[in-house]
């Protein structure tokens, strides 16, 4: 699963990087966790734009927002099928930019877990590919139309196998254009893009457990832990 990550890159560098006009309000953040408000980019009509959105997809039929506390991801394998996510799936795909996400490792013989912070080794912004959707209240409940997303994850390439059994799925930028264009229903096609990145172009170092607490949220979130190992 996906269930922290960073993104800290300088506005210009995001807008240079996702080819559209800078994020209003942007704030860097180095511990993101699920229920905050993301960064996202979309396409809901000719243009592209970057907006904010809840991580944790609400559904459009869901009840209550809650529901999104379970929905910070949905597995590669069957987001096209699942209901919680097809819709979205066929009209509503973005992109989350990230600098780097973290995992945690299982120590052998230990309950303790070993952060991991895992980023390109080029140093550019990530995309995430993900899904969002627009929740309305429904009429016997007050509240404004909330807009949440969702993180695709996928099996683990070689070098995050050694971490844990899962990650993100990262979008290399010539599927870009492809990923968001909402007129776009090639299901296969779209659902061959969801693979594992390239382990040769990430890079990842042990983090120390103040990133455990997502109130930390500071760029020595990032730096290497003391005694680093490799993988």
């Amino acid at each position: 699963m996906c269930g922290r990550f960073a993104l800290y890159s300088d506005p210009e560098i995001l807008a240079r990087r996702f080819g559209v006009p800078p994020p209003p309000d942007y704030q860097p953040h180095y511990n993101i966790a699920p229920s905050q408000p993301i960064l996202m980019l979309r396409r809901p009509g000719e243009e592209k734009e970057f907006s904010l959105a809840r991580w944790g997809l609400v559904p459009h039929w869901a009840k209550e927002v809650k529901t999104g506390y379970s929905m910070i991801n949905a597995r590669a394998e069957s987001v096209a099928v699942k209901p919680a996510f097809r819709a979205a799936f066929r009209r509503r795909r973005c992109l989350i930019p990230a600098d780097g996400f973290y995992e945690w490792q299982q120590k052998p013989g230990s309950k303790l877990k070993q952060p991991w912070f895992v980023t390109l080794k080029e140093g550019q912004p990530m995309a995430f590919a993900g899904l969002w959707e627009r929740w309305y209240p429904p009429q016997e409940q007050d509240g404004e139309p909330l807009e949440s997303c969702t993180i695709i994850v996928t099996d683990a390439n070689k070098l995050m196998r050694k971490i844990h059994d899962r990650m993100p799925v990262i979008l290399s930028p010539e599927t870009w254009e492809t990923w968001l264009d909402p007129m776009y229903n090639d299901v296969p096609a779209l659902q061959s893009l969801l693979k594992p990145y390239p382990p040769e172009e990430l890079t990842a170092w042990p983090v120390t457990a103040k990133v455990n607490n997502p109130r930390n949220d500071t760029p020595d979130c990032i730096e290497p832990a003391p005694n680093p190992g490799g993988i």
